[in-house]
């Protein structure tokens, strides 16, 4: 089952910065940059994007589980932050992804029931989780 409609589409500005465009006229294209001294650090990178992608795929699973339950997480929110470490080869590779969602919710049996089961239901950190194929082909045009 493929869910996405589209591409994304990936386009070098100048220097390090590059325009992400998600195929769609509904979502604004967005910028990312590495951070200096390669890039401005203008821009988040993809180290920050997929740190925003595993953040916001599980608060939505969490949301999405709490609304079900009738439980109020209108103030859901949570801190994320990764970890790179040089691997044998030398190069810098994110070794972890420390996830803190704060919810506001007392203890009760349907918060407890989420909260042991919203994780299965982030695609992308469990995909994440169990290692993802890249397939990579590069070309001239």
């Amino acid at each position: 089952m493929n869910s996405e409609k589209g591409p994304v589409v990936i386009s070098r500005e100048e220097g390090y910065r590059f325009r992400i465009s998600f195929s769609s006229n509904k979502i604004e294209d967005i910028h990312m940059d590495e951070p200096e001294p390669l890039g401005t650090g203008n821009f988040p990178n993809a180290g920050k994007l997929l740190a925003a992608a595993v953040g916001n795929c599980l608060c939505a699973s969490l949301t999405f589980c709490l609304e079900k339950s009738r439980l109020d997480c209108s103030n859901i929110c949570a801190e994320v932050m990764t970890h790179a470490e040089r691997n044998d080869d030398n190069k810098i590779r994110i070794t972890g992804i420390d996830v803190h969602i704060v919810h506001g919710i007392d203890d009760c049996p349907k918060l407890l029931h989420c909260l042991d089961v919203f994780e299965d239901y982030c695609t992308v950190s469990r995909s994440i989780a169990e290692g993802i194929k890249v397939s990579v082909i590069t070309s001239k045009d």
